[in-house]
């Protein structure tokens, strides 16, 4: 069976409407010719039969013909992953260039694109947490929301991890009410410089290993730290001294440790981004649908291939139109 993946337009009509036009003016004018010379001009129907011929090939091959039945089945197999970004002063600080905040966001953007075929939602914290998107597969607007972090959005008293670890928990458990079915892959994806003053941190991550959901940690500093900016300067402790910051790695790996998953680094002497893309892409995705597409391919050029040598015939072959 043959079929058309494109319809008639205006193009092929004016074309059909040209040529047709040019081709009627010839053989009248060949036709008043053989007239006014008594003579036969059915000669001149050879050329109009072959000429029909390739010029209706050249259509077919504009409406992109193609053959047979071709079904072809597709699987959707994504993860569902929320980021959860430490929007705390501290990554505010500038022991990696422009800003660990600055740096954040960039590499963001870079793993998102990674997974296209997941749903990925984003929670930003300090001491407390809010979704900022939830579980999408919308990256375009995933990405402005990503744009716009700033420490602004969220209060500035200190950084506790458990709060974004909880919301994240409550809505994957909403998630998987509203889908009906429970996806085997579910992904944090920690994002901080490690400096945590919760105390309920340790238990929600239990709670993760119990659900089965993995949490990656992905570390931001140095471990000679920076100073922490402030809106008069840097941040004083309570000795009035400038507070520094600095990158706490056993903290994030000890909590990814706790689920099985891993830690991951972003210094001023290594970037760990490509390999938590690669890890986090090698666990098996949820199965969500399955979608029966037609693969059959355009055969165009068997058409054109055909109207092309009906072309050439047509310039080697002479006929005489009008016979003396």
């Amino acid at each position: 069976m043959m079929t058309f993946q494109k319809l008639p337009g205006l193009f092929e009509f004016i074309l059909i409407g040209v040529i047709g036009f040019f081709y009627f003016w010839y053989i009248a004018r060949i036709s008043y010719a053989a007239i006014i010379l008594r003579t036969s001009f059915r000669s001149v129907f050879k050329k109009l039969i072959l000429r029909s011929i390739y010029f209706s090939l050249i259509i077919l091959s504009l409406l992109a013909p193609s053959f047979g039945d071709v079904k072809k089945e597709i699987k959707s197999i994504g993860k569902d992953i929320y980021f959860l970004v430490d929007l705390s002063n501290s990554m505010n600080v500038r022991d990696i260039e422009p800003s660990r905040l600055d740096k954040v966001k960039f590499e963001l953007k870079k793993i998102t694109e990674s997974f296209s075929s997941d749903r990925i939602g984003l929670i930003i914290f300090s001491s407390e947490a809010f979704v900022q998107c939830p579980l999408t597969f919308d990256l375009g607007a995933l990405s402005v929301f990503i744009e716009t972090l700033n420490t602004n959005l969220v209060p500035s008293a200190g950084t506790d991890f458990a709060p974004a670890i909880d919301m994240a928990l409550k809505r994957f458990k909403n998630a998987d009410l509203n889908d009906g079915n429970e996806p085997k892959s579910k992904i944090l994806i920690l994002i901080s410089d490690g400096e945590d003053f919760g105390e309920d941190t340790e238990d929600l991550v239990e709670k993760l290993d119990d659900d089965n959901i993995k949490l990656f940690a992905l570390g931001i500093g140095t471990e000679t730290g920076g100073r922490v900016p402030s809106e008069n300067g840097f941040k004083r402790d309570e000795n009035g001294e400038i507070a520094t910051s600095k990158l706490n790695a056993t903290a994030l790996k000890k909590l990814a440790n706790i689920t099985g998953a891993k830690y991951y680094e972003i210094t001023d002497q290594k970037n760990e981004v490509p390999k938590l893309i690669s890890d986090i892409s090698n666990i098996e995705g949820e199965l969500r649908e399955i979608k029966t597409v037609d693969t059959s391919a355009n055969k165009y050029f068997y058409f054109l291939f055909v109207a092309l040598i009906l072309i050439v015939l047509d310039i080697l072959i002479t006929v005489k139109v009008i016979k003396l």
